[in-house]
């Protein structure tokens, strides 16, 4: 299974801080972000990865990361996003680098407390589809929510919906086949302009093709803003992150 992990975009919601850096590059407690979901991936054996960038600070991660393998990572690739389309549409930049074979995508400003270890060997089990990482939370209509069947299936994801229908949020962390690519050439942009993961998870669960897992232990998005940067980082320092065990 190949690792990729996202780390574009322009990271306005963490302005002014990254008038000076790519958001991915920000300290969360005592590393970089970016290392974070890299160290996820090696800690669920995945070795192979490829990191999405793009913007003036590209290179920085070349820099970070030039003794790759002190991480463990066996095989370290790059591919550079042009402009910010979407994270479906960085994640198409993937494709050769995939090559047929399973993926998990990791997005660069997502932590976590525990592992995906669980959920990576049910996907392994898995002969076709995906699975998404849910995490319950007090605010699911600030995310992509899941709409449940009465048999504990996704039937759709709701962007931001006013009237959530479960607690449960879509966190940043998708195990994809290798159909992903063909489903992300069938998409329009959307009314920002970009290509929707959302939209990619939908086509799964429309198939009939979309799993789940609920993730243990804490989860924050370092990306989503100045505050939530803070929690993360204080999350980091009180209780660890990556770890084997809760």
């Amino acid at each position: 299974m190949k690792g990729v992990v996202l780390a574009g975009g322009l990271g306005t919601r963490l302005y002014p801080l990254t008038k000076v850096t790519n958001k991915h590059l920000l300290p969360v407690y005592n590393k970089p972000m970016v290392l974070y979901p890299l160290e996820a991936l090696v800690l669920a054996g995945i070795t192979d990865i490829l990191i999405v960038t793009g913007g003036e600070w590209a290179t920085d991660f070349a820099r970070l990361l030039a003794d790759f393998k002190s991480f463990g990572i066996r095989n370290l690739y790059f591919a550079y996003q042009e402009k910010p389309l979407g994270i479906a549409h960085a994640l198409g930049l993937a494709e050769s680098f995939v090559n047929g074979d399973k993926c998990v995508v990791f997005l660069g400003d997502n932590v976590i407390e525990g592992n995906i270890i669980k959920a990576k060997e049910r996907f392994e089990r898995m002969e076709r589809g995906a699975l998404v990482l849910l995490k319950e939370v007090p605010d699911p209509q600030n995310y992509g929510c899941p709409i449940l069947d009465e048999n504990g299936r996704i039937v759709r994801i709701i962007e931001k919906p006013k009237d959530p229908p479960s607690p449960y949020a879509v966190i940043g962390i998708y195990f994809y086949d290798p159909e992903v690519f063909s489903i992300i050439k069938t998409l329009k942009p959307s009314q920002r302009g970009e290509l929707e993961i959302t939209d990619v998870n939908n086509a799964y669960a429309e198939r009939g093709l979309l799993e789940y897992e609920i993730l243990e232990g804490w989860w924050g998005d370092a990306g989503a803003s100045i505050d939530a940067w803070l929690r993360v980082n204080n999350l980091v320092a009180q209780t660890g992150a990556n770890k084997l065990k809760l």
